[in-house]
């Protein structure tokens, strides 16, 4: 399945209290459950004022369809192509 990471700009997330993120985890969850199985949070990086998702998903439109129902920004949605890391850097081919 397709993973892509959505950019949401939420002014002061850094300093958003342990009870805020869990409110907003508990939204995302709610509206993950009603729309089924096939898309997946995966987990969210929180900066001072951007907070960054990893999810899968079969297509960006469901990504969106998320966010709106959830109430939370998408400006940015970005299909991931290939993942690298150190290990990249040592394999032969």
């Amino acid at each position: 399945m397709p993973k892509y990471i959505i950019e949401r700009e939420i002014p002061g997330a850094g300093a958003l209290s342990a009870q805020d993120l869990q409110g907003i985890s508990q939204t995302s969850c709610g509206v993950l459950n009603d729309m089924g199985p096939q898309i997946q949070w995966v987990n969210s990086y929180v900066t001072n004022d951007k907070i960054y998702c990893v999810y899968n998903a079969p297509n960006e439109e469901m990504i969106r369809e998320h966010a709106q129902r959830g109430g939370f920004p998408a400006n940015a949605v970005n299909r991931v192509h290939t993942v690298i890391d150190p290990i990249t850097a040592e394999q032969h081919a």
